[in-house]
């Protein structure tokens, strides 16, 4: 992929009641006109959700840009489910324009299941070995005329160097209040690490929000759209965000990930922190809004939040916003980050040791972000 790939600028989102999707069901799917439909929680950014009944959920992308997934989502979910060993969710019928609303939109079947909040995952070490199961799964999928990294995914699975203007613009902005000399080296470290050209599948977006837990296990994975085939080292920057440092171990060894492959994982992590802080710092209680999208669609809410620290969580440069504290630290290079993200209250955000034997602790009390 060439190094000069245009993001292109933000996309300019909708919005979309439930009145209008009642419309759109009655209209294009009589036999569910019936049933109740009421927005989803949490619903996600490139898509508005809403529960159709209590077995189905309806998804319509809030811009162009992200309705490019649409169309692959229902050739290939179909194809992928029963080849992995979790649940995803598959379309159940598509829908075309219509009632004021002007992409084509989905329904799918609703997956039960809680959001993978660290305080919530009963044994961290086998919940990592399950998620790189699905991940070794998955990218054993065939790859025959699978969607290459393109504006459907915002170009994940293609080269890192695509994002280096984002990174660069943040480096920038947090210079001052971060270590980003050697913030960068490590980025230059995540875009010198050569990929052997071997494509798989990736899902492109692994997320606390979309790894749905029962009864504190892994039992299903959802929203794939940015997916897609290329290389799959962004699906390790979970390893970061959401694993233990023993979980991430394991994590890593049931992939048999190589130094290269997982330097370019850390570059993805790296890449999403500098992006959120760097808006922390310029709108301290906005969503972040970056040059593109690429960056916006799986950032936490940046609403800051204090917490408790321990002697390897104290920040040399701490980042003040709004009155609540964005704790980071970067302390070496050759062990990467460490980057907790998106509690119930707002945003953690630690740059911590790869190798860091503690971790924050899941009952610790924390200041409530601001509504």
């Amino acid at each position: 992929m060439s190094n000069t790939t245009h993001l292109g600028p933000v996309p300019q989102r909708i919005t979309v009641d439930a009145e209008q999707v009642r419309r759109l069901v009655a209209d294009q799917f009589p036999q569910w006109a019936g049933l109740p439909v009421r927005p989803v929680a949490d619903g996600g950014w490139d898509n508005w959700t809403f529960h159709l009944g209590s077995e189905m959920s309806v998804r319509l992308p809030s811009a162009a840009e992200y309705a490019l997934a649409v169309d692959k989502e229902h050739r290939w979910l179909p194809e992928l489910a029963p080849r992995l060993p979790l649940p995803i969710s598959t379309p159940l019928g598509k829908g075309e324009p219509g009632a004021g609303y002007p992409f084509s939109w989905s329904i799918y079947q609703w997956l039960d299941g809680e959001p993978a909040i660290a305080d919530r995952i009963a044994d961290p070490v086998q919940f990592a070995v399950d998620l790189a199961g699905f991940l070794a799964a998955l990218q054993s999928v065939d790859t025959a005329d699978g969607p290459r990294p393109g504006k459907h995914n915002w170009f994940r699975g293609g080269t890192l160097r695509t994002y280096d203007g984002e990174a660069r613009r943040a480096l920038a902005t947090l210079d001052g209040h971060v270590d980003v000399d050697l913030a960068r080296e490590i980025w230059k470290s995540a875009l010198d690490a050569r990929w052997d050209g071997v494509e798989s599948w990736f899902h492109g977006d692994v997320a606390q929000g979309n790894l749905l837990l029962d009864d504190g296990k892994l039992a299903a994975v959802i929203d794939f759209g940015t997916c897609g085939v290329g290389d799959p080292s962004c699906d390790l920057a979970v390893a970061w965000t959401l694993l233990t440092a023993d979980g991430r171990q394991a994590f890593r060894e049931r992939l048999s990930v190589g130094e290269a492959t997982w330097a370019r994982g850390r570059g993805w992590v790296l890449w999403k922190t500098l992006v959120t802080c760097a808006h922390t710092v310029d709108k301290p209680t906005r969503r972040p809004r970056a040059h593109s999208a690429s960056s916006a669609k799986s950032l936490p809410s940046t609403r800051p939040v204090a917490a408790p620290q321990r002697r390897w969580q104290r920040a040399r440069r701490p980042v003040e916003a709004s009155g609540r504290r964005l704790v980071l630290d970067v302390p070496r290079l050759e062990e990467a980050l460490r980057l907790v993200a998106r509690r119930h209250s707002g945003l953690r955000i630690y740059l911590l040791p790869d190798d860091c034997s503690g971790y924050p602790s899941s009952t610790a009390s924390s200041t409530t972000a601001p509504p």
